[in-house]
């Protein structure tokens, strides 16, 4: 597992902080992804079917009925992110715990998508009133978040949606806390989170175990 080395320069950059730290992923867990993703393609001619948690093999052209490949899946996931503004809004309950948790803790924003899209994701962000730091990676989020935490042993805590990353920050930071939260629960049946993760269901389930888990 190797770092990003534009994650890391994006980690260099942030102000010191020695307060307990929560990393969070955007997708379905601050901004909504999986509710307007089948719109966004619906207006481009396609049509999701989730059969399985994946995007490739789950999408078709709607006019041919043609299921499309990994690298159209990937273009269209990059339209998406550049008209991230038309589509995403903040996921139920979110704005108002991130407030909450910030007053005590630092908030980190940690997103797997590709680096050129981080000037339209910290925008809109801004935009919809959630200020903090944003962080893109193209590989591992384990390493991201080791090196956020820096050497002084603070209490950290790590939400996602994707099992995958969460298993990478379990093996990376092995004391962290780690909470499954997705935006749609009725997706959950596909992902059913490593061992080790606390589920919860929404932001107001969450928001008061994170903080009793970092001991705010």
């Amino acid at each position: 597992m190797s770092d990003d080395p534009e994650t890391a320069r994006q980690i260099e950059e942030l102000a010191a902080d020695d307060r307990p730290l929560l990393v969070l992923d955007v997708d379905d867990v601050v901004l909504e992804f999986i509710r307007p993703f089948p719109h966004f393609l619906k207006s481009r001619g396609f049509g999701l079917t989730l059969a399985s948690f994946r995007l490739t093999g789950n999408i078709t052209e709607t006019a041919s009925g043609r299921l499309i490949e990994q690298p159209e899946v990937t273009a269209l996931l990059g339209e998406f992110f550049d008209a991230q503004a038309d589509w995403q809004s903040i996921t139920d309950g979110a704005e108002d715990a991130l407030a909450a948790l910030s007053d005590s803790a630092e908030i980190v924003l940690l997103t797997a998508m590709p680096h050129k899209h981080r000037v339209v994701r910290r925008a809109h962000l801004d935009a919809l009133g959630l200020p903090y730091p944003l962080l893109t990676t193209e590989m591992a989020k384990g390493p991201a978040v080791a090196k956020l935490r820096g050497n002084k042993g603070r209490p950290v805590a790590f939400v996602d949606d994707q099992p995958s990353n969460l298993v990478s920050v379990q093996n990376s930071v092995a004391d962290a806390y780690l909470f499954h939260l997705m935006a749609d629960n009725s997706l959950r049946a596909f992902l059913p989170p490593p061992d080790g993760v606390r589920v919860v269901e929404d932001w107001r389930d969450g928001a008061p175990k994170i903080a009793s888990a970092l001991g705010l």
